[in-house]
């Protein structure tokens, strides 16, 4: 070890030493006949109730892991020595339509919260009611959309705020018991979510949330926002009697810069990273993205050395089941593309996709150890064995051409609809016309226009498949071959997440304006929306020799007796979404790369003599035996196809 590296390593040593023991610290004590979690800004420290307290947590999402395997993850984050757990609440999975609220199975969230508490673990809450997190629509819900004019979410305007005081009336007696101040165990809540990386940068409606927060929170537990390590982040971000920290990843070579935004805001307090990117998100058409131990154990390091609070983002990432995932559009971007997310949000975190730890977890833990920090040794997380239980053969149950896939009443229209004023959230819908005489009179090829495309159609004409057009290349038009006998066009739209970040969030779908043909303006259209949101309906028929894809396709087996975590492989298979037992584990897209299979835990199959059954929506094109496997190892790295 060198001079350098000897020094650093007193320096850090001394500092943990002086903050944390046993994730409690002494120093100077306050009177206080409740308990309090406060700032000292003249010793740029956080007191819980009167004594120096400093947290190293770490990001689980509730919404992004199994129920059952929730105590699992709260216990392997404790055991590596964190003292506090961060997550988001998503407003979307518990009000899915205006008044329907869902807190049961994955959407528990009191039960979460109190699992946290049984850990002896601190907790970081944040409400949003904007959460962003890579989810769909940024944990809005859908309905929203047509609820708030355009342009006006997250500001002060009066129907965006009813709708956000309505969920909170109902959301906030569920946390009450929780604050520490309650005698809980939740220390901070976070107001918004980095508000200075949006543009509306509305002050009145900041200082509006920051009340309506207070009135339910009150001094219980400590107000706080998050933003970007940058001046304009903090500039619209930062709220007067609000807690302000930094955000920021291990490839900061000088994390005092960052820090520094924090103090041109405040000038006293103690130091918050309150996302510390230890991984990082992953798209479509994208290399998984990898994040080296190294620079994440160093720059810790270093940050431990300013005595700052840490929040690792993430610890345990997940796994985006069903249609949760965001997209992306980036605003600095030139003609930026649309970039929607992967269905595994492993994140390349400290516990990987299944909860499994990590090179990375071990060196956080070892680092957390040297610096006295208070390593819980109830547990030695190990990886868990996951189970390789071979192929099987899909067999073709149902076209989506076929009435019998038609689980709500067709809208017709003269002109097409979007999703949302159609109250569809998730999945498809057909658009569907029949071609005139007058339109289908040309001896040559037509040109197509669909001018919005929201996220990928799919052309047939009579049922054949002619053409794909991913939202990229919306509004250029396709040369289409129209004889006399064609006569009916349709177009599959498919809804691949709603953009989570940024400018664009008001990311509606499906077609909303004129489709034309030539010179002729195309009507009326019939619209077969396929939400996708449950297979039972399925089980009543009967597979078939062959279907017209899109196709539902079914395969049926055992498994041994306690199942494990297992990955779907459907290589061969170009992309659909897959279901386990009536559980949408995501889409697959292994021709758009990287990942090739989706994470199924053992919490979703069926031990005998039970049948455990997977379906699959197949968009484009299966391969010749049909056949799909259940394998012991993920494959999140496979190769990229771009467009």
């Amino acid at each position: 070890m060198t001079t350098t590296n000897m020094m650093t390593a007193v320096v850090v040593v001394a500092v943990f030493l002086y903050s944390v023991v046993a994730g409690i610290t002494t120093g100077n004590t306050i009177e206080t006949s409740k308990p309090t979690f406060t700032v000292d800004y003249e010793r740029n420290e956080f007191l819980k109730d009167g004594q120096v307290f400093r947290y190293v947590s770490g990001s689980l999402h509730y919404f992004r892991v199994p129920k059952p395997y929730w105590k699992d993850r709260i216990q392997k984050m404790k055991a590596a020595g964190l003292n506090a757990i961060s997550t988001y609440i998503e407003w979307s999975l518990h009000e899915p339509y205006p008044g329907v609220y869902n807190f049961d199975d994955i959407a528990d969230l009191e039960y979460f919260l109190q699992l946290v508490k049984d850990e002896g673990m601190y907790l970081l809450l944040r409400p949003g009611p904007y959460i962003c997190a890579e989810r769909d629509f940024g944990g809005f819900p859908f309905w929203l959309l047509n609820e708030v004019p355009k342009k006006r979410l997250r500001t002060n305007d009066p129907s965006y705020k009813h709708y956000v005081t309505k969920w909170f009336n109902v959301l906030m007696p569920k946390i009450d018991p929780f604050l520490y101040g309650n005698g809980g165990n939740i220390i901070m809540v976070q107001v918004e979510n980095e508000y200075g990386s949006y543009n509306a940068c509305d002050q009145e409606y900041l200082l509006w949330l920051r009340d309506l927060y207070k009135s339910y929170i009150g001094y219980k537990a400590l107000l706080y926002t998050t933003d970007g390590c940058g001046y304009s982040y903090f500039t619209c971000g930062a709220i007067p009697d609000v807690y302000a920290t930094v955000d920021f990843g291990a490839s900061i070579n000088d994390v005092s810069q960052c820090f520094k935004y924090m103090r041109a805001t405040q000038k006293r307090g103690p130091l918050v990273n309150s996302e510390y990117y230890v991984g990082w998100l992953s798209h479509w058409r994208e290399p998984s993205p990898i994040v080296n131990s190294y620079d994440v154990v160093e720059t810790m390091k270093n940050m431990l050395a300013l005595n700052a609070s840490i929040n690792f983002y993430m610890f345990h990432g997940g796994t985006n089941f069903g249609f949760t995932s965001g997209a992306n559009k980036y605003e600095k971007l030139k003609n930026s593309d649309y970039f929607p997310q992967l269905t595994s949000y492993d994140y390349d975190a400290p516990l990987n996709e299944a909860g499994d730890p990590t090179e990375k977890y071990f060196k956080i833990k070892k680092l957390l150890e040297e610096t006295n920090f208070a390593v819980s040794n109830e547990i030695s997380p190990v990886p868990a064995p996951k189970g390789n239980y071979g192929t099987f053969t899909m067999l073709p149950l149902v076209s989506l051409f076929e009435k019998a896939t038609q689980r709500i009443k067709p809208i017709e229209s003269d002109v097409p609809l979007g999703f949302e004023i159609m109250g569809i959230n998730t999945g498809f819908v057909m658009y569907e016309t029949i071609l005139t005489n007058e339109q289908k009179d040309n001896k040559v090829p037509v040109n197509l226009t669909i001018s919005t495309i929201r996220d990928q159609a799919t052309i047939f004409l009579d049922q054949v498949q002619v053409n794909i057009i991913p939202r990229k290349y919306e509004n250029i038009p396709v040369s289409l071959n129209i004889n006399s006998t064609v006569q009916k066009l349709s177009i599959l739209i498919e809804n691949q997440g709603r953009i989570n970040y940024g400018s664009f969030m008001e990311d509606r779908k499906g077609i909303f304006e004129p489709v034309t043909l030539g010179n002729y303006v195309l009507g009326p259209w019939k619209m077969i929306p396929h939400p996708l949101n449950e297979t039972s309906w399925l089980s009543t028929i009967e597979p078939q020799k062959y279907a017209v894809l899109p196709a539902f396709y079914k395969t049926q087996f055992t498994l041994p007796d306690n199942p494990l975590d297992t990955y779907l492989d459907v290589s061969g298979w170009k992309k659909g979404v897959a279901f386990v037992n009536g559980i949408n584990v995501g889409r697959y897209w292994p021709s758009a790369g990287p990942q090739m299979t989706l994470y199924v835990p053992a919490a979703f199959l069926i031990s005998p003599p039970g049948l455990n059954t997977i379906i699959m929506l197949e968009l484009e094109e299966v391969p010749k035996n049909l056949s799909i496997s259940l394998t012991d190892k993920p494959n999140l790295f496979g190769p990229i196809n771009i467009l």
